[in-house]
C-alpha cells in the first residue's frame, strides 16, 4: 500500500487540520459570533446544496474514476475527459430552469416554517452548482493520483475564508446577512481553485467526441446520482427535514453535534480519496486477491484510527460542551448516535469504492432508494415527537441497515470479506476503554480535564492495540514515532 498509506497520511494530515478549523469555527466562532438563527439559516444551505450536488454532477465525478482506467490511449482519455466536462450540463441546466420558473412553490414549505429563510433560500442551487464542479474537477486529479492539493483545497480553503467572514461579523466589518452570502461564494472559490490545479495537473485538450461506451456511461451517472444522493441524504437530510418541522435555529445545535460525531470520518475521507482509483484499477485488472486484502487493510485500519476519534470523543463529550454556549447544550445524545453511524461507514473500509466499480451496483440502487424512503419516513415520524434527538435515532437505524445490506451484498455477490479476528481484538478493546474511563472525570477546568484524559486513554489504546498488533500500517507509524524520541531502537 506505498502510495496508499503515503498520500493517505498526507491526506489525513490535511483533513484533521481542516477539521481543526472547522472545529473552531463550529463550536467557538459560530456559536459565539453568529445567532443561533443565522448558524441555522447556513446548515440548512449548506445542507440543501449538498444533496443537490449529486444531481448537478450527474455523477461524473464517480463515473470518471470508474472508466478512466478503461482507456487505454491519450486521445481516448482526452475525449473522455472532454465529455466529463459537458455531461454535467445534461442536468444542470433543467434544475435551474426549474429552480427559476417553480421557486416559490419549491421553497414554501420551509419558509412558511421559518420565514427568515427566505433571503437566502436561493443560495441553494448556486451553492449546489458549485460543489457539483468542485468534484468533478477533483475526480479530474484523482485519476492522476493527484489528491494531496485537492483535499487542502476541499478541507482547508473553506473553513479559512468561513473563518475570515465570522470574524469580520465579530469586529462589525460585515452584517450577519452578508456572512451568509460570503460563505455561498466561499464555495465558489473552492471550485475555482480545484478547476486551476485539476488543469495544472493535466491541461485539458478539448476533443467532443461522444464515447463509444455512451450507454454504459450514462447508465453507471444515473447510478451514482442515486447513491450519491443516498450517501448525501443520510449525511444532509435530516437536516432539511429539521428545518420543515422545527424551528431553523434547532439546525445549529444538530449542527454541532454533527460536526463533533463527523471527526470520527476524517481518516475513512482522507483514505478514500487514494482507495477509490485503486480499487477502480484492481477491480478493472481483475485482481481479485489484491482486492480482498486492500479490503481487509483498509477496514481494519479505519477501525483502530476511527475508533481510536470516536472514544476520545465519546468520553470527552460531557466537558466539551461545557465549552460552548449552554444554548447548543442540547445535543449530546445525537453525539452518540450519529457517532456511531459514522463508525459502521468507517468499519467498511473501501466498501462503497469496491460496489460502485463493479456489475452489481444495479441492484444496491434498489437499496438506495429503500433506504431514502424509509429515512424520510423515520424522520416524519421522529422529529416532531422527539425532535433533534428523534432525526439522530432515525440515521442510525437507517445507517445500519443500509450498510448491513451493502455488507452482505459484497460478501455473497464477490466473495469479499472485509473483517478478522483483529476486528474483534479491536472491539474488545474500544468497550474496555469506555468502561474504564466514561464514568469518571477530573475536577478541574474542561480543558485540563479533557487533555489529561485525553492522554491516559491515548496510552490505553494505542498500547494495547500496539502490542496485540492490530494493524500493521499503524504499527509501522507508530513504531517511527517511537524510534524518533528513542523509546525503541
Amino acid at each position: 500500500m506505498g502510495i496508499v498509506q503515503s498520500q493517505s497520511i498526507k491526506n489525513t494530515i490535511i483533513t484533521f487540520f481542516g477539521f481543526g478549523i472547522g472545529a473552531v469555527n463550529a463550536l467557538f466562532f459560530y456559536t459565539n459570533f453568529l445567532e443561533k438563527e443565522y448558524y441555522g439559516i447556513v446548515m440548512t444551505v449548506l445542507s440543501g446544496a449538498n444533496i443537490l450536488m449529486p444531481l448537478m454532477a450527474f455523477g461524473a465525478q464517480n463515473t470518471l474514476i470508474r472508466f478512466f482506467s478503461h482507456y487505454k490511449t491519450q486521445k481516448e482519455k482526452e475525449e473522455f475527459l472532454t465529455f466529463m466536462l459537458v455531461l454535467p450540463l445534461a442536468l444542470i441546466i433543467p434544475i435551474g430552469l426549474l429552480f427559476y420558473f417553480f421557486y416559490d412553490p419549491i421553497s414554501a414549505s420551509w419558509i412558511e416554517e421559518n420565514p427568515t429563510l427566505k433571503p437566502y433560500f436561493w443560495l441553494i442551487p448556486f451553492v449546489g452548482l458549485f460543489m457539483a464542479y468542485f468534484e468533478v474537477f477533483y475526480a479530474w486529479v484523482k485519476v492522476h493520483m493527484k489528491s494531496v492539493i485537492g483535499n487542502f483545497i476541499s478541507e482547508v480553503l473553506v473553513r479559512l475564508i468561513v473563518m475570515g467572514l465570522l470574524f469580520s461579523v465579530h469586529f462589525n466589518w460585515i452584517e450577519k446577512s452578508t456572512c451568509v452570502y460570503g460563505i455561498a461564494l466561499a464555495y465558489f472559490a473552492q471550485f475555482v481553485a480545484m478547476k486551476i490545479y485539476a488543469i495544472s495537473v493535466k491541461r485539458p485538450v478539448l476533443r467532443f467526441v461522444i464515447p463509444e461506451n455512451l450507454k454504459d456511461i450514462v447508465q453507471y451517472s444515473f447510478f451514482i446520482i442515486v447513491s450519491g444522493g443516498v450517501a448525501v441524504m443520510l449525511v444532509d437530510f435530516d437536516k432539511v427535514m429539521i428545518a420543515q418541522y422545527l424551528n431553523v435555529g434547532e439546525n445549529a445545535l444538530y449542527g454541532v453535534a454533527i460536526f463533533i460525531s463527523t471527526v470520527i470520518a476524517v481518516p475513512s475521507r482522507a483514505m478514500t480519496q487514494i482507495v477509490a482509483p485503486i480499487t477502480a484499477k484492481l477491480i478493472a485488472e481483475n485482481k481479485h486477491d489484491e482486492l480482498n486484502d486492500l479490503y481487509k487493510k483498509s477496514a481494519i485500519n479505519l477501525q483502530v484510527i476511527g475508533g481510536f476519534i470516536m472514544i476520545l470523543i465519546f468520553l470527552n463529550i460531557k466537558q466539551m460542551y461545557l465549552l460552548i454556549p449552554k444554548d447548543y447544550s442540547g445535543g449530546i445524545w445525537v453525539v452518540f448516535m450519529i457517532g456511531l453511524s459514522k463508525f459502521y461507514d468507517v468499519l467498511l473500509g473501501n466498501n462503497n469504492s469496491i460496489i460502485v466499480n463493479t456489475k452489481h451496483y444495479r441492484t444496491v440502487l434498489l437499496f438506495g432508494v429503500f433506504t431514502v424512503f424509509l429515512m424520510i419516513v423515520l424522520n416524519m415520524i421522529f422529529i416532531p415527537i422527539y425532535g433533534i434527538e428523534g432525526s439522530a435515532f432515525a440515521t442510525l437505524i437507517t445507517v445500519m441497515i443500509y450498510n448491513t445490506i451493502k455488507l452482505f451484498y459484497v460478501i455473497n455477490k464477490m466473495n469479499l470479506y472485509p473483517f478478522t479476528m483483529k476486528t474483534i481484538y479491536s472491539f474488545g478493546i474500544l468497550i474496555g476503554c469506555f468502561l474504564l474511563f466514561y464514568f469518571w472525570d477530573f475536577s478541574f477546568h474542561p480543558i485540563i480535564n479533557i487533555g489529561l484524559k485525553s492522554i491516559m486513554i491515548s496510552v490505553f489504546y494505542l498500547l494495547i492495540t500496539y502490542k496485540l498488533q492490530i494493524s500493521e500500517e499503524v504499527n509501522k507509524v507508530v513504531s517511527s514515532f517511537l524510534i524518533k524520541i528513542r523509546v525503541i531502537k
